[in-house]
């Protein structure tokens, strides 16, 4: 937990008030940047035109910016891992939260492979990423979690932590990400991918809807004293 003070051990609510909403925004920009950078990777001009050394940095690169977001948002609910009297939303949101960092750094792995593959042999099948089990089941779980969060949203630690939109968004790009995930699989009997059209489909939409939930993410500051209404984060 956070104690912001101002040097003689008292509360600056000044400074509670500015930091809060430049980690959210961080979180967003994170998911976004990370978003973007799926989204072109998985488009095959892309990868035409870069190539597949290029297109595994695309990756490895958004990987990381999801990363960082994940950890901010992990940190950010409810400052602290469950205890025995958190309430299920907080509960619930945090387990989404962490569960979902975990899937982050799943991905980590994976794309670091991927990218390294690509160097060795760019010209092998496989030797670019596409979403792996793991990591796509971390983000399917997550979103469960998130829902059960969404659904009792006024009694979280931040009643603006989980929208719908963001919710919804966000299970229907981690769907996208298994069927992407099930597509990518070389069959051993084929030697060739089970759809490679829902290999790079399924990131191209998986991306889109986290991108969307990032950019639909805004939230409102808390109040200064003495401003009258709600100062939004911009």
């Amino acid at each position: 937990m956070n104690h912001d003070t101002d040097g003689r051990g008292s509360h600056d609510p000044a400074a509670t008030v500015d930091r809060r909403p430049l980690r959210l925004r961080r979180e967003a920009w994170g998911f976004g940047i990370g978003s973007l950078c799926f989204m072109a990777g998985a488009i095959p001009a892309y990868g035409d035109w870069v190539g597949a050394v290029l297109v595994g940095v695309t990756f490895f690169v958004g990987s990381l910016f999801f990363t960082a977001a994940g950890f901010i948002q992990l940190s950010l609910s409810g400052r602290r891992p469950p205890r025995s009297h958190t309430n299920l939303a907080d509960r619930a949101d945090w387990w989404a939260a962490a569960v979902q960092f975990a899937g982050t750094l799943c991905f980590n792995v994976s794309t670091g492979v991927a990218l390294a593959a690509a160097i060795a042999a760019p010209e092998v099948l496989g030797a670019g990423w596409r979403p792996d089990a793991f990591g796509s089941i971390a983000f399917l779980v997550s979103s469960a979690l998130a829902v059960v969060a969404t659904r009792h949203r006024l009694a979280l630690w931040d009643a603006h932590a989980r929208t719908w939109h963001g919710t919804w968004l966000n299970m229907i790009g981690s769907v996208a990400f298994a069927v992407s995930a099930v597509g990518a699989y070389v069959s051993p009997v084929t030697g060739d991918f089970v759809s490679q059209f829902w290999a790079n489909f399924g990131t191209l939409l998986g991306a889109l809807c986290f991108f969307f939930a990032a950019v639909l993410s805004r939230r409102p500051r808390a109040r200064r004293e003495g401003v009258v209404g709600p100062v939004f984060d911009r």
